[in-house]
C-alpha cells in the first residue's frame, strides 16, 4: 500500500504551509488575550481557496474531493499557529457550507456557495440548545408555517462564529410528535427580522473564534430558506456530522505535526546538567509517545477522505477519527507543555495556548463520550 500523499494532495498541502506561513501570522498573542476574530486573515484564507476546496468549481469553489482538502487543512494546521481560525473555517464548511451544496436549491447554492467560498461570507451552525446539546433531537426551537412563511422562536447555544457568522444553518421543530422525523433545518441571514445573537460567551481556549448564543423570536423566513426537504433536518444535520468529525481534526494533524518538530528541537537545544535534555529519557520517552500518537492519527482521518472519495459511508470511521485524534491531540498538548517547562506554562510562546485550544476537541462536534456511544452502535452492541 501507498501511504504518500497524492501529487494534487502533496501540491495543495505545501501551497497551504506556505501560505500560513507567509500570510497567517499576525499578532496571534495579541488577537488571543483579547478574544479578537480576525476578519482578514478569513478573508486572506478564502482569497487562497481554503474555504472553497471540496466545493464545485461552478459554485466557486475549488472542485477538489475530501482527500484533498483534508490534505490541506494539515498543512494550514502546520504553518499557521492560530488553531481558532482553522478550526473556525472547519466549522463553517462542515457544517454549512456542505449542508447547502448537498441539500440546498439551485437558488440557494447560487445565493450563498460563491461568498461562503471566497471568503466573503461566514457560516455557523445552530442546533445546539441549553437543554439539548449531546441529546440534540429534543431541541425546544419550533417552527411554524403560515402561508408563505415559515415563523422560528427559540435559543441556540454554543454556536461557532456566531457573533460574527452571516448565514446560519439552524434546526427546528416543525412537527413535535414525530420526534427526529418532525426536525427541519433552515437557511437564516444575520439580517433576518426576529433574529439576534444574544451575546458572546467567553471560553477556555480557542479564543479567536467567538461563540455566541442566538435568539430566535417571531423569526420570520420564506418557505424557500426551508433547507432540504421539511422533516428532513436529521438527515442534513448527521450528515453534516459525518463530514465534520471526520476533516475538522485534520488541521490538529498539523499541529501535532508542529508540536513534535518544535520538542524535538527544544529537547537537542536545551542543556541541563550537562547535556541535551533529550538525552535523559523520561524527556525522550514523552517526545516518542508523541510520535506514535501523530502517526496512529493520521491515517484515520485520511482514511474518511479516501471512503467519502468513493461515495462511501465514513459513520464509523468518523466516529473513531474524532475520538482518538482529540485525545492525542490534547496529550501531545501537554506532553509539549512539560517538555517545555516553565516556557511551556506562560503565554509568550504559544505552547500553553495550544493545550487549552486542543481541549475543545474532545467537546465540539459531539463529546468523545458521544462518540463512544456511536462506535458501539455502530458494532451493533
Amino acid at each position: 500500500m501507498d501511504f504518500g500523499l497524492s501529487e494534487a494532495q502533496q501540491t495543495w498541502q505545501d501551497a497551504a504551509v506556505r501560505f500560513a506561513r507567509e500570510q497567517l501570522q499576525d499578532d496571534l498573542l495579541g488577537r488571543d488575550e483579547r478574544r479578537e476574530f480576525w476578519h482578514e486573515g478569513w478573508k486572506r484564507c478564502g482569497t487562497f481557496g481554503l474555504q472553497g476546496l471540496p466545493v464545485p468549481v461552478e459554485h466557486g469553489g475549488q472542485g477538489q474531493n475530501l482527500s484533498v482538502t483534508i490534505a490541506a487543512m494539515e498543512g494550514i494546521g502546520y504553518g499557521c499557529p492560530d488553531n481558532a481560525l482553522v478550526f473556525a473555517i472547519n466549522a463553517s464548511i462542515w457544517t454549512n457550507t456542505i449542508p447547502i451544496l448537498l441539500h440546498g436549491s439551485d437558488a440557494q447554492k447560487r445565493t450563498y456557495l460563491p461568498g461562503l467560498c471566497d471568503g466573503s461570507l461566514i457560516g455557523a451552525n445552530g442546533a445546539s440548545e441549553v437543554e439539548s446539546g449531546s441529546d440534540i433531537f429534543s431541541m425546544q426551537t419550533r417552527a411554524e408555517r403560515r402561508g408563505d412563511r415559515w415563523v422560528l422562536n427559540g435559543r441556540k447555544m454554543w454556536v461557532t462564529s456566531g457573533p460574527v457568522a452571516d448565514v446560519f444553518v439552524c434546526y427546528a421543530t416543525t412537527d413535535p410528535s414525530k420526534g427526529v422525523l418532525g426536525v427541519s433545518a433552515f437557511l437564516i441571514p444575520r439580517d433576518t427580522p426576529g433574529f439576534r445573537v444574544v451575546r458572546e460567551i467567553p471560553k477556555m481556549g480557542l479564543r479567536t473564534a467567538p461563540m455566541g448564543e442566538l435568539a430566535l423570536e417571531d423569526c420570520e423566513l420564506p418557505a424557500e430558506n426551508l433547507l432540504g426537504r421539511e422533516g428532513r433536518g436529521a438527515e442534513v444535520f448527521q450528515c453534516s456530522m459525518e463530514w465534520e468529525r471526520g476533516a475538522i481534526l485534520a488541521g490538529a494533524l498539523g499541529t501535532m505535526r508542529r508540536q513534535l518538530e518544535n520538542c524535538v528541537e527544544h529537547a537537542r537545544k536545551r542543556k541541563q546538567f550537562g547535556q541535551s535534555i533529550g538525552k535523559f529519557q523520561s524527556v525522550a520517552n514523552r517526545i516518542v509517545d508523541m510520535k506514535v500518537r501523530l502517526e496512529t492519527c493520521r491515517p484515520l482521518v485520511y482514511k474518511i477522505g479516501w471512503l467519502k472519495d468513493q461515495g462511501r459511508d465514513a459513520t464509523l470511521e468518523a466516529a473513531l477519527a474524532k475520538l482518538h485524534v482529540s485525545e492525542c491531540f490534547v496529550q501531545n498538548s501537554l506532553s509539549a507543555v512539560q517538555i517545555f517547562g516553565a516556557s511551556g506554562f506562560v503565554n509568550e510562546f504559544g505552547v500553553e495556548r495550544d493545550l487549552r485550544d486542543s481541549v475543545g476537541s474532545m467537546i465540539y462536534s459531539g463529546t468523545n463520550d458521544i462518540q463512544r456511544n456511536i462506535i458501539a452502535q455502530q458494532l451493533k452492541l
